[in-house]
């Protein structure tokens, strides 16, 4: 009897710190988000998550998305002038450099209004440069915004540049959180 109070015992602590541990973490596709992470000396916290899936079963990335302050409302979002961070873990080794290039351009014109399009192409078309290298799984990106900054890409573990123009931010996160973005990955982000 006694052995079985002691195992029991055991068992309950091991699930119990697997509890706290998993309680620290989000799981997606088999990645795990911590619920805050340091980011340019800012504690943020994840404000949700996200997968794409293309054709209904190649698994493309599976997104976290960290803010200083959460928010679940969109256009608080795409306003906010506090750092932003998006980390993208890639799934799948179909996501070419050139697919990554011309989908961000194709859906960031969709997304934002003509003629701002028009004033900023320089900056969309750098930016879509910037997929320079095809995507494997385990591979990442990571997009952060930082006020006075701007918005930077890490891509592949390379920082490929950052672009401080606020319009284009605002285009970027337009893009992702506005009513033309993917809808079932942008109320993942906004944890809804």
């Amino acid at each position: 009897m006694k052995h079985w109070v002691i195992l029991l015992a055991v068992v309950c602590f091991v699930l119990t710190g697997q509890a706290a541990v998993a309680a620290d973490e989000v799981e997606v596709l088999g990645v795990n988000f911590p619920t805050e992470k340091v980011v340019e000396g800012k504690t943020l916290k994840l404000n949700g998550t996200a997968y794409r899936k293309a054709m209904g079963f190649i698994k493309v990335y599976a997104v976290g998305f960290y803010m200083e302050t959460p928010s679940s409302d969109p256009a608080e979002v795409i306003a906010s002038d506090q750092v932003k961070h998006l980390h993208f873990h890639y799934l799948t080794s179909k996501a070419t450099a050139k697919k990554l290039s011309e989908g961000f351009l194709e859906a960031f014109i969709k997304a934002n209004p003509a003629d701002m399009v028009e004033r900023n192409k320089a900056d969309a078309d750098l930016y879509a440069s910037w997929y320079d290298k095809d995507m494997a799984p385990g591979l990442t990106a990571d997009t952060t915004y930082v006020p006075g900054k701007g918005l930077t890409l890490v891509y592949q573990g390379e920082t490929k540049g950052t672009i401080s123009n606020p319009e284009f931010v605002k285009m970027y996160y337009t893009y992702n959180f506005g009513e033309k973005a993917n809808g079932k990955i942008r109320d993942g982000l906004l944890g809804k």
